[in-house]
């Protein structure tokens, strides 16, 4: 599960819909990620590039996306803050063991997500 939260208000929609620039001659819109490519085939553009469109969003999506507006008077930009945050999901999921007394087992638990998950052992419902 993934949702996109663009500088600091949250919003389950992966759309950049934060570059509005009016002018005379009407400027060209550019997007760019700030360190990296805009994510290749899953990025589309609506609203005559005012609107960028990322589908199946992924953390590797986390950055800085820059709006410039440029026409033969000058340019603006302005950079927008792009966070998502991804529920827990398995990186090694705990496994069934079977020992036999006096036998020595490890269990071995991974998780990730955004923000990080706390991983807490039990036994018997009991905290460990």
């Amino acid at each position: 599960n993934y949702c996109v939260e663009l500088s600091s208000s949250f919003s389950p929609i992966p759309k950049f819909d934060l570059c509005f620039c009016f002018s005379r001659p009407t400027p060209v819109i550019r997007w760019i990620k700030e360190g990296g490519e805009l994510p290749a085939n899953r990025t589309f553009f609506e609203n005559f590039k005012k609107t960028l469109k990322i589908i199946d969003v992924s953390e590797a999506d986390s950055g800085n996306y820059k709006c410039i507006a440029r026409n033969i008077l000058g340019s603006a930009h302005h950079v927008i803050s792009v966070t998502v945050k991804a529920a827990p999901y398995w990186i090694t999921a705990p496994r069934n063991l079977v020992l036999s007394p006096g036998e020595d087992g490890t269990l071995i638990c991974r998780a990730n997500g955004n923000p990080k998950p706390n991983i807490s052992w039990l036994a018997n419902g009991v905290p460990i």
